[in-house]
């Protein structure tokens, strides 16, 4: 059985859970604060999945770290999941329904990583000209420091990547070095 089947099942039940209690954004907002505290806290995970722990201490886990309130759409939804036993898969649904959302409302992610700080003014540059390929979508953008980068930047559009960085570049020469 496909691992994303579950979760992308869950994230759309979610989803049209959501859209019928007008809060769509907010539970996005919440999920990806959780998808988040998954990656910042890897200990999460095992808290979670612990079938030792009262269902009543696993929701209020997942409550914390998804900045959810109780009794709230998204802790409906946590309970239902943490009955059904899929608790291990929180993480995918919170991903998928990040997925799920900003495809609905024409949202792309894009992740602009650098060798050092930019200043604004270059920032928006970039900005601008990634707009102009988007052709009408929002843009939720995530600015990164990676000094091992050299120097120059990539620029990651959903799935796609665009390298004009110093170290794409290097590899490149060494390739074709190699190759004589």
């Amino acid at each position: 059985m496909n691992d994303g089947l579950i979760p992308n099942r869950y994230a759309k039940a979610l989803y049209k859970f959501a859209i019928e209690e007008n809060a769509s954004e907010e539970v996005y907002l919440q999920m990806k604060r959780l998808s988040e505290s998954y990656e910042a806290l890897p200990d999460l995970k095992k808290t979670v999945d612990n079938p030792f722990l009262p269902i009543a201490d696993r929701e209020k886990v997942l409550l914390s770290a998804s900045g959810a309130e109780k009794d709230g759409c998204l802790d409906k939804f946590i309970l239902m999941v943490i009955r059904n036993n899929r608790e291990s898969a929180m993480r995918e649904m919170a991903l998928s329904y990040g997925r799920i959302y900003r495809e609905a409302n024409n949202i792309a992610q894009v992740n602009i990583t650098t060798a050092t700080q930019l200043p604004e003014d270059k920032l928006s540059q970039i900005i601008e000209v990634v707009q102009h390929q988007l052709e009408g979508k929002t843009i939720e953008r995530t600015v990164m420091v990676n000094k091992e980068l050299i120097g120059g930047f990539t620029v990651q559009v959903d799935s796609m990547v665009l390298d004009a960085s110093i170290k794409n570049e290097l590899k490149k020469l060494r390739l074709k070095l190699l190759k004589r």
